[in-house]
C-alpha cells in the first residue's frame, strides 16, 4: 500500500499525527494509498520552513525567479503523460481531461514567468519641487492555498505559481482525496531550482485547515471548494487579520435563444454539462431555452445524446467521462436525482442504475436529464456537482436573464445566439462574474482574471491574471527628496505639492 506523507523543507516526509485517510481509485473502487493527515504541529513545521526560506527568495531578483518557472514548465512538458495517468487514477477523470487539467495550470505558470514586468511599480519624477514619487510591489511573506479534489493539478498551480513568482513562500493544503499530483508538482519545483522551504505541501483535513487559518505567520490564504466551507475559511481567516480569497459553489446557466444554432448548443451542453462527470465549478448544470418551441426542440435533441454518453474507466481512450470521486459523493448525486423526481421535475434520462461492466465496484453514474425544472426546486437552487443537467424553460429573454441574475451563485453563465445585440445586452446586464457568448465554459485565459460573484466568491481579488499579483503582494509608496543645499525652515502644515 502506497503511503503519502507531506512535502516539507524540500523533501517528502512521513506523517507524525498517526491519522490517515484512504485514497481511492474511483474506476475500481479500490483503496490505492493512505495519505497522512497533518496535525497543527506539522503545519507549524511547514510554516517555520517557509518563514526561514522566504527572505532570501524575496531578495532573489525577479528574472531568476522567472527562470525557475521556465524550468518547471520544461519538466511538466516531459512528465505530462505520467502526471495525467496519476491524476486520472486518483480522481477518475479521463486521461484527455486530466491533460487539460494540467494544461490550464501550466498556462498560469506561463503567465507567472512574466513576473519581472508584472511586479513593476510606478514612478513620477518631480511630483513636487525636487521630489520624486514611486511605488514598489513587495511579497507578503508566507501565504497558503487550500485546493479542491476536482482539479488537483490546475488549481494548485493557479495558487502557488503567482505567489511564488512574487517572492512569497507557499503552504499548499490539497484535497486529501487525490494528493498524488500536488506532491509530484512540489518535487518538480525543487528539481526546477526552487529553494527548499519555498513550496511546502501538507496533506490533511479540517485540523490542517484550521491550523493554516489561525497561524499568525501566514499572511494570505486562497481557497476553492464548496460555498459553506468558502464562507467558513473567509470568515475565520479574515478574523485573524489575513488577506483571503475564497471561491465557492456554482449553478451555471446556459441561455439558448430561439435563433441559436441548435446543434451547436446541444454539443456545448453535452460537453459542458457532463464532462468530468459534472465535477467542475464551471460545468453547465442549467439549460434555459427561451420559448416553448426552442425548449421542445432542445430537449428532443438532448435526450438521445445523453442516453448515448460513453462512460468508462479513466484509462479508456474513447470515454466521454469516468467515475465520480468517491462512493459517498456518488450516493449524494443520486440522492439529488431522487429529490428532483419527488419535487415534480420530469426525469427524461435516468442514469442512476448505470453499472460499468468489469468495474462494478467503481463509482460510476450515467447521465441524467431533467425537464420542467422550476426555480423553487432544490435541484435548481443547490449545486449537485454530478452528471445531471436541468432544463428550466423561460417564456422570454427577460425571464432568461433574470434566472442566473437572481440565483445565489454567480460563477459562470453563457448565451447561445446569432443576435449580436442580444449577446451584448446579456453580457452587460447579467449578474454573474464570467460570461460566455456562444462559449459554454467561459474560463478566462491566464492573463485575465477568474472569479465569480455573489456566493460563488468571497474577497475583493480574483484568481490568476493581474489580480493574482495584487493579491500576493502589497504596495509600498516612497516620497523622496534629496537636499539641494537650500534651508527652508520648519513647515508645520500638511505637505502639499503647490
Amino acid at each position: 500500500m502506497r503511503e503519502i506523507g507531506h512535502f516539507i523543507g524540500g523533501k517528502q516526509v512521513k506523517g507524525k499525527s498517526g491519522r490517515t485517510a484512504d485514497v481511492y481509485q474511483p474506476m475500481t473502487g479500490e483503496v490505492i494509498a493512505k495519505v497522512a493527515l497533518a496535525s497543527k504541529q506539522e503545519v507549524r513545521e511547514a510554516v517555520e520552513n517557509a518563514k526561514a526560506a522566504q527572505p532570501a527568495w524575496a531578495a532573489t531578483n525577479p528574472q531568476r525567479r522567472a527562470r525557475v518557472m521556465f524550468k518547471f514548465l520544461e519538466l511538466i512538458a516531459k512528465e505530462t503523460d505520467s502526471l495525467a495517468e496519476l491524476l486520472a487514477r486518483e480522481h477518475g477523470k479521463t486521461i484527455p481531461d486530466a491533460k487539460g487539467d494540467i494544461q490550464r495550470g501550466v498556462e498560469v505558470i506561463e503567465f507567472s514567468c512574466g513576473i519581472p514586468h508584472l511586479m513593476k511599480g510606478e514612478f513620477t519624477e518631480s511630483a513636487g519641487t525636487n521630489i520624486d514619487l514611486y511605488s514598489m510591489r513587495q511579497p507578503l511573506g508566507v501565504v497558503a492555498g487550500i485546493t479542491p479534489f476536482n482539479f488537483p493539478a490546475m488549481i494548485p498551480m493557479w495558487k502557488f505559481g503567482p505567489a511564488i513568482a512574487c517572492g512569497n513562500a507557499f503552504i499548499l493544503k490539497p484535497s486529501e482525496r487525490d494528493p498524488g499530483v500536488p506532491m509530484r508538482l512540489a518535487e518538480l519545483m525543487i528539481e526546477a531550482g526552487l529553494p527548499a522551504g519555498i513550496l511546502n505541501v501538507v496533506n490533511g483535513d479540517k485540523e490542517a485547515v484550521d491550523a493554516i487559518l489561525d497561524d499568525p505567520d501566514i499572511k494570505a490564504v486562497g481557497f476553492v471548494g464548496s460555498t459553506p466551507i468558502a464562507e467558513y475559511v473567509y470568515t475565520r481567516g479574515t478574523a485573524h487579520g489575513k488577506r483571503v480569497q475564497c471561491f465557492g459553489g456554482a449553478k451555471n446557466h446556459m441561455i439558448v435563444m430561439p435563433d441559436a444554432d441548435m446543434d451547436q448548443a446541444v454539443d456545448a451542453l453535452v460537453g459542458a454539462g457532463y464532462g468530468a462527470a459534472g465535477e467542475r465549478c464551471m460545468a453547465i448544470s442549467v439549460a434555459v431555452p427561451v420559448g416553448k418551441k426552442t425548449a421542445d426542440t432542445l430537449v428532443e435533441k438532448l435526450i438521445p445524446r445523453v442516453e448515448s454518453l460513453k462512460i468508462g474507466p479513466s484509462t479508456s481512450n474513447d470515454a466521454d467521462y469516468g467515475p465520480l470521486i468517491t462512493k459517498q459523493h456518488l450516493e449524494k448525486v443520486k440522492g439529488y436525482v431522487d429529490l428532483g423526481v419527488k419535487e415534480g421535475a420530469k426525469l427524461k434520462v435516468d442514469g442512476r442504475n448505470f453499472k460499468m461492466q468489469g468495474y462494478e465496484n467503481g463509482f460510476y453514474m450515467g447521465g441524467c436529464l431533467f425537464d420542467e425544472v422550476t426555480p423553487n426546486m432544490r435541484i435548481y437552487k443547490e449545486e449537485i456537482f454530478g452528471p445531471v443537467l436541468s432544463v428550466v424553460r423561460a417564456r422570454d429573454y427577460s425571464e432568461a436573464v433574470d434566472l442566473p441574475s437572481k440565483h445565489e451563485f454567480g460563477n459562470g453563465v453563457s448565451i447561445f445566439t446569432k443576435d449580436g445585440d442580444a449577446a451584448r445586452d446579456f453580457a452587460s446586464k447579467v449578474e454573474v462574474g464570467m460570461v460566455g457568448i456562444n462559449f459554454a465554459i467561459p474560463v478566462p485565459l491566464a492573463y485575465h482574471t477568474f472569479g465569480g460573484w455573489k456566493r460563488s466568491g468571497f474577497g475583493d481579488l480574483n484568481q490568476h491574471g493581474p489580480d493574482s499579483i495584487r493579491f500576493y503582494t502589497r504596495t509600498k509608496t516612497v516620497t523622496a527628496r534629496w537636499p539641494s543645499g537650500t534651508k527652508a525652515g520648519a513647515d508645520f502644515s500638511i505637505p502639499t505639492m503647490k
